[in-house]
């Protein structure tokens, strides 16, 4: 992979990040690109799974017991000043924040350090935002005030993966318009995820690639899966993902193995080996409720995958209706099962499809094309503040 330009060198980036593997699996390529161009960068995460490989590849490493969830004030109390604490240590030029967590818990940090810059990921609204539970509009309401606050700090920049969730900060008046970008998404190494397009085979394999939690259209992709059998009994339909227990819309692993004995699904787990799993998908499918930047659909894409995925933020950036992929209504089992028997039934289209979302990755959002985006940002007001 090409170095970025020689202009973009030597500048300090802590990425603050709740999860070691979700740093793994959705920033680390970018943050490799950052840290072979010359930057410094650092992790402020908390470790469970990768730190000794993340620091054999060059990165600092700095543990936070960040948790996901609300549940445990005292100890995201601890995450703050811990944060605050690495700031203040390290020194860095841009403190990237990931996810809503991070955003919030930065609060002490950015308010002591006011030369240092802060950019703001947004990567989805997420739970708060999607959920129809009554507890969690309250919730959002309050974390409403606090966010505002906080984005509104003059050292604060926000980079957003879709076009919705920058209406949505400018609705709640989230930032400022002048020190909001848009990035879409992390970027996907076009080397790595590289598959032919499948071959028809006789039982076709619809693959969801995500967490088990309700937010993602699991329910609706087993009742599809019901529906679907029904017309195409040889159809294999997999989960691809791991539990989730920290997540409010967590499900339960009782469904899972329920569904399972069905015969309805498959349930592969956690899986290290993506492009494997692309590889032996005949489509793949994410029936979301709402996304920042789906990366499963963009590495899927890559690999020649037509996808089937709902018409909400995030999926349509990349599922685009008619020419890679189809999209359905959210939460709408029936019309998710039509689109799968659709393309089932049409190898040409879905091969079509394929082509077309390969043609998509490579000309929009290359990894080094994204790199080179968030660096060009980066410099926008590192360099004002000279």
């Amino acid at each position: 992979m090409d170095p970025l330009p020689l202009s973009h060198r030597r500048l300090k980036v802590l990425f603050a990040v709740t999860e070691d593997w979700y740093f793994w699996s959705h920033r680390k390529p970018l943050a490799g690109l950052l840290l072979e161009s010359g930057c410094d960068v650092s992790i402020a995460t908390r470790f469970n799974r990768h730190e000794s490989q993340l620091r054999a590849q060059g990165f600092a490493c700095d543990a936070v017991p960040f948790e996901r969830s609300l549940r445990h004030p005292l100890r995201d109390l601890r995450s703050l000043f811990r944060l605050w604490s690495i700031v203040r240590q390290r020194q860095p030029d841009v403190v990237h924040l990931v996810s809503l967590k991070p955003i919030l818990l930065s609060i002490l940090a950015l308010t002591m350090h006011r030369r240092t810059h802060f950019v703001a990921a947004v990567t989805g609204m997420g739970y708060l935002f999607s959920s129809q539970d009554h507890a969690a509009k309250l919730v959002k309401h309050a974390l409403l005030v606090l966010l505002r606050w906080v984005l509104l700090r003059k050292n604060v920049w926000i980079i957003v993966q879709n076009r919705d969730d920058q209406s949505l900060l400018a609705v709640h008046r989230l930032g400022r318009s002048e020190r909001t970008t848009l990035i879409p998404g992390v970027g996907v190494d076009l080397e790595q995820f590289n598959c032919d397009a499948a071959e028809v085979v006789a039982a076709p394999i619809v693959v969801l690639p995500a967490r088990l939690i309700r937010d993602k259209g699991i329910e609706e992709f087993v009742q599809a899966a019901r529906l679907t059998k029904r017309e195409i009994p040889n159809t294999r339909f997999v989960l691809a993902g791991a539990e989730d227990p920290d997540n409010p819309a967590a499900l339960a692993k009782d469904a899972i193995d329920k569904w399972v004995r069905e015969g309805l699904v498959e349930w592969w787990g956690h899986r290290n080996d993506m492009v494997e799993v692309y590889r032996q998908a005949t489509i793949v499918c994410l029936p979301s409720y709402r996304e920042g930047f789906p990366k499963v659909l963009l590495e899927a894409s890559a690999c020649r995958r037509p996808l089937v995925a709902t018409d909400v933020p995030g999926c349509r950036e990349i599922c685009r209706n008619g020419i890679n992929g189809i999209l359905v209504p959210a939460r709408d089992s029936m019309e998710l099962a039509n689109a799968l028997i659709c393309l089932i039934r049409d190898p040409d289209l879905c091969t079509r499809y394929a082509e077309a979302g390969r043609r998509i990755v490579e000309s929009e959002f290359a990894l080094t094309r994204i790199a080179e985006q968030t660096l060009d940002f980066y410099r926008q007001f590192c360099d004002s503040a000279k």
